[in-house]
């Protein structure tokens, strides 16, 4: 992933593309693909085929483990994020009076579930300024009335990267709420310190190189009692099958009542190729490299005529980095037939940089964006 041999053997889809929109899709490497042909090979064993599937799902359980600093037993694994969330404000079980605190440089999956008609609680938005999330402005929304607090480690939006410890202090003065941290953006790409969140979540098909159908749910145990899902369902039961099973149904405690039904195996085969992946690599080296092809990125795009998104804050940059321009879809076609890959969205263009770019990638996407320009 980080030489030229290694990006040619495991990525050979980018030898004459330059790619920079991990944020949106990563490209999984050859040993992902190696992954979903032994799920096939095992599924073509019918029945038999459960005990290596069951393998893969444990396996997976403590390599994500490794990556939120948890224990496996303290993993669920469900489709993706979106569900992840949902089940979590089922666990909540809201009030009228409760208050959630999300913010405008989110994910719609963090946010949504508390802005629905369904949902009792009051919504309180944490707004940015200058481009990032101040903690100065968390506190007077936070209140004895907060029960969550919730927010993304690395924005989608633009980037921009929480300092979680200063957050969640920030939240313990003020308030009981739960801490909620979603770490889609930042699994695979920078290395996580995750101490002070009670929820962690993350889809698998970006920065971690899996494939869709994957959601990786951290609950440290002694949260488990607050983050018990109730829903419906049998593999996140305590007994689905018991002589009891019409009569009352019980969830398993903390992150396995996450995963309701039966496990999207395919996925739990490919998620845990691209993690073994990325562990193999090394986070902090692919970051070593990385970054400084990000901070040149943000350098560049400072001395052209386009609308930073992104703070020029080098300690609060991960991975992307955003812009607007009026010709934004314009740009984004000249960037494509440059076979330059960007996210256009809604007049913003986001640059996403993982462990298989170089600075040559970089390059090409700001000759491209000048040209066009």
């Amino acid at each position: 992933m980080l030489t030229p041999e290694s990006r040619a053997s495991d990525f050979p889809t980018l030898a004459d593309r330059a790619y920079l929109n991990t944020a949106a899709e990563g490209i999984p490497p050859a040993s992902v693909g190696a992954a979903l042909a032994r799920y096939f090979a095992d599924k073509q064993q019918g029945m038999d085929g459960r005990k290596p599937h069951a393998a893969e799902w444990e396996a997976l359980k403590v390599v994500t483990a490794e990556f939120y600093g948890l224990g496996a037993s303290e993993i669920g694994i469900c489709s993706c994020s979106s569900e992840a969330y949902n089940l979590a404000a089922l666990a909540l079980n809201l009030k009228s009076g409760d208050e959630v605190v999300v913010n405008d440089l989110d994910f719609p999956a963090g946010a949504t579930p508390w802005l629905q008609p369904s949902c009792p609680a009051t919504a309180k938005v944490w707004r940015a300024r200058n481009g990032g999330l101040r903690v100065e402005d968390l506190g007077p929304l936070l209140s004895p009335k907060t029960r969550l607090v919730t927010m993304s480690l690395v924005s989608f939006f633009n980037g921009f990267t929480i300092n979680l410890p200063e957050v969640a202090n920030a939240v313990r003065k003020h308030s009981p709420a739960l801490l909620a941290v979603d770490v889609t953006q930042a699994l695979g790409r920078v290395p996580l310190a995750l101490a002070g969140a009670d929820l962690i979540v993350s889809s698998t098909h970006k920065w971690s190189l899996g494939t869709h159908g994957g959601g990786l749910v951290g609950v440290p145990a002694a949260r488990a009692s607050e983050w018990t899902a109730t829903a419906g369902g049998w593999f996140n039961l305590e007994d689905a099958f018991g002589p009891n099973r019409f009569e009352r149904a019980v969830s398993k405690p903390g992150a396995a009542s996450f995963s309701v039904g039966m496990p999207n195996y395919p996925a739990v085969y490919a998620v845990r190729a691209g993690l073994e992946y990325i562990r193999a690599v090394g986070v902090r080296e692919i970051d070593r490299v990385a970054r400084p092809l990000v901070l040149h990125c943000l350098s560049e795009l400072q001395k052209l005529p386009v609308e930073l998104l992104t703070p020029n804050e080098p300690e609060r940059v991960a991975g992307i980095v955003a812009f607007r321009h009026p010709r934004a879809d314009e740009l984004n076609a000249r960037l494509h037939a440059a076979n330059v890959h960007v996210m256009c969205h809604a007049g913003r263009l986001r640059v996403a940089v993982h462990g298989y770019n170089t600075i040559d990638d970089v390059e090409r996407f700001l000759r491209a964006l000048r040209a066009a320009l």
